[in-house]
C-alpha cells in the first residue's frame, strides 16, 4: 500500500490544504509533505493523528477496497517530475497487474529513465513529438501516432531530440517503472 499517496487523495477529498492537515493533526507543513511524497514515514501514533483529522480511523484506511476499480481519473494520477521528463502514473498501485502503462512527457533534450534487460514486452504510442528510441546499439524515431514493441532483452530508453515536447502512452509487462 501506498500511504504517502493515500493520505494526499484522502486530504485531497476533504478539501484540505497540507497547511489545513498541518494545523489539524498539530505536525507541520513540510513533514506532512515528506509522508504524503513517501520520502518519510510516520509512526502508528502520528498516523493515527493524521487519519482522525482526516475524519477516519487506522481500520478504515487500511481496509482493501472490495471492489476493484478499473475506470481512472486524472484525480487518481500520480505525477513524478524529474530531471528533462515527469512520468504520470495513470493506474494507481499498476505493480500489482500483468502490465503497468504511463503517460511520459519528455522535455527537449530529455531521456526517459534507462530500463534494464528484462523478461518481457514493451509498447510505446506518441501522442504528440517525436522520440528516439535507443534499444541496445540500434536507435529508432518514432512520430506522433506512430508505436513502437520491443521484448525487454536489451536495455533501453527513450529520448527527445526534437525542439518540442514529446507526449508517450509506455507500457511494460511486468511492470517495472
Amino acid at each position: 500500500m501506498d500511504i504517502g499517496h493515500k493520505l494526499k487523495q484522502l486530504r485531497i477529498k476533504n478539501s484540505l490544504t497540507l497547511e489545513e492537515l498541518a494545523s489539524r493533526s498539530e505536525l507541520t507543513k513540510g513533514f506532512l509533505s515528506q509522508v504524503e511524497r513517501n520520502l518519510t514515514s510516520p509512526s502508528i501514533a502520528t498516523l493515527e493523528d493524521i487519519l482522525e483529522a482526516l475524519g477516519t480511523t487506522l481500520a478504515s484506511f487500511f481496509q482493501e477496497d472490495k471492489d476493484e476499480k478499473c475506470v481512472f481519473t486524472k484525480d487518481d494520477y500520480f505525477v513524478d517530475e524529474r530531471e528533462g521528463s515527469t512520468v504520470h502514473w495513470i493506474v494507481p498501485n499498476a505493480q500489482k497487474n500483468e502490465m503497468e502503462p504511463i503517460l511520459l512527457e519528455l522535455e527537449v533534450n530529455g531521456t526517459s529513465q534507462v530500463i534494464d534487460s528484462h523478461d518481457g514486452e514493451e509498447f510505446g504510442y506518441v501522442l504528440s513529438g517525436r522520440i528516439v528510441l535507443v534499444d541496445g546499439e540500434s536507435e529508432f524515431t518514432v512520430r506522433k501516432g506512430e508505436t513502437f514493441y520491443i521484448n525487454g532483452t536489451n536495455s533501453h530508453y527513450l529520448k527527445n531530440e526534437s525542439q518540442a515536447v514529446a507526449k508517450v502512452l509506455w507500457i511494460t509487462t511486468p511492470p517495472l517503472f
